[in-house]
């Protein structure tokens, strides 16, 4: 049921949670948001219900003791999610909670506003309550900061707001299971054939099919959670921006994961000095965000590696290549499609082994030939190339943007809803997968 595409969230648990939060007066709108979403985390992690509101009463309480509670309530949120990492990583039969990554950030960005005054009174317990649990986005994010969430007494939705969540759910839905999840099936063909018997030609097609995949993916539940707010009278949270226009490695990851990469600027980056203090701290600033970002996604290498490869990259774009992306705009561009595909390749293959193999089949130099299993590209390239070719146009802004900036049109609605339907038959007839940043 926390699969947002899973019939049983959108035909089930949805209709009867909004039809209860609509009847409940307005004042008390805040008790009903976080029940039900205790009600839809434990239906995800019953065993571990408990630890998300331990840590609801615990973060609201400390908060209430000023700045010494509030520093606390700061550390020992950072050491719970490091322990339940650690335990994942280590312990047979661990897991990590079902999105503790991205409600204790939540709590962190409560703690530090509350301490620098962004907040400048502590709300009600069920208001407290209802921003870090609220289950559109307790699972996966996006990770809105409580003076972001437009929070008051009293939780009012109009019905313009019902409307344009309603249409963001279903733009979501149709890049989610139409989308995201066809392309993903090229991967896990690849997966089965082994790397080692993959051609160069389709382990390329392979990077860029899984870069695209998880794009649509995370977009996609990007704009069914910011739809699901909406609906409950919250405002639009932005979480991506065209990430493959950007004109560089930095640029890219400023546009995509917007509220993940915007934590770190404000909670990490800017308090360790950020880049005021000459490039040797800056350098060390940025080691510390993405050893931090890379941990974070994962307790497997391979994603400290992707984090250490985008730091590498980043310093090369600021120090080494400025110069030349200023000159020649088109660089940039080409950084973001060579090397971006080739970091999602680290990022999706924990085994260390397995990824030398496959970076050895991206780039057969070393003895390893290019012509295994020639014809697999031709194959494969058959029948994914209508989506592939789908993903690159809505990867234009001009495509992409046209989405939300038409939503409010009545031909967009009737598009959405029609192609809302096929996702949902395909839903029932292959299962409701689950999104790809369900594990972090």
């Amino acid at each position: 049921m926390v699969v947002f595409s899973g019939l049983g969230f959108l035909f089930r648990f949805l209709p009867v949670f909004l039809l209860a939060y609509y009847l409940t007066p307005a004042r008390h709108r805040y008790v009903t948001l976080f029940l039900g979403s205790v009600v839809f985390y434990a239906s995800g992690d019953f065993q571990l219900v408990w630890l998300l509101l331990a840590l609801v009463v615990v973060n609201f309480l400390l908060a209430g003791f000023g700045k010494t509670g509030q520093i606390l309530m700061i550390i020992l949120n950072v050491g719970a999610l490091a322990i339940a990492k650690v335990c994942a990583l280590f312990w047979a039969g661990a897991y990590l909670p079902l999105g503790m990554s991205f409600y204790i950030f939540k709590m962190i960005s409560f703690q530090a506003d509350l301490m620098t005054g962004r907040i400048t009174k502590r709300p009600s317990f069920f208001q407290t309550a209802a921003y870090f649990t609220m289950f559109p986005q307790v699972t996966q994010g996006p990770i809105m900061r409580y003076t972001e969430g437009a929070f008051s007494a009293e939780r009012r939705v109009q019905i313009s707001d019902v409307d344009e969540g309603l249409t963001l759910l279903c733009m979501g839905m149709v890049l989610k299971v139409l989308l995201a999840d066809r392309i993903g099936i090229l991967w896990n063909e690849i997966v089965k054939i082994g790397f080692e018997s993959v051609s160069t030609p389709l382990a390329w097609l392979g990077a860029f099919g899984y870069s695209f995949q998880l794009y649509f993916d995370f977009w996609g539940y990007s704009l069914m959670a910011a739809g699901l707010a909406m609906m409950l009278g919250f405002p639009f949270i932005l979480n991506f921006e065209h990430p493959y226009s950007a004109d560089g490695i930095a640029d890219f990851y400023r546009r995509w994961h917007m509220t993940l990469g915007q934590f770190f600027r404000d909670y990490v980056y800017i308090p360790l000095g950020g880049s005021r203090e000459g490039s040797g701290r800056t350098i060390w600033n940025l080691f510390i965000v993405w050893a931090l970002t890379g941990i974070w996604h994962g307790g497997t290498l391979n994603f400290v590696l992707w984090g250490m490869v985008l730091f590498l990259l980043i310093v090369y774009e600021k120090y080494v290549a400025a110069g030349w992306m200023e000159r020649f705009k088109w660089l940039g561009h080409v950084h973001v499609w060579i090397f971006i595909p080739l970091t999602w390749v680290i990022f999706a293959i924990s085994d260390l082994g397995d990824l030398g193999i496959y970076f050895a089949r991206l780039f057969p130099f070393f003895g390893i030939g290019a012509a295994v299993n020639p014809e697999d590209i031709v194959k494969y390239g058959s029948i994914y190339w209508p989506y592939l070719a789908v993903a690159v146009t809505l990867c234009i802004p001009r495509v992409g943007g046209a989405l939300l900036r038409f939503r409010k049109r009545l031909w967009m609605k009737l598009i959405l809803i029609a192609l809302f339907w096929v996702a949902v038959y395909y839903a029932a007839i292959s299962g409701s997968n689950a999104f790809m940043y369900f594990s972090f």
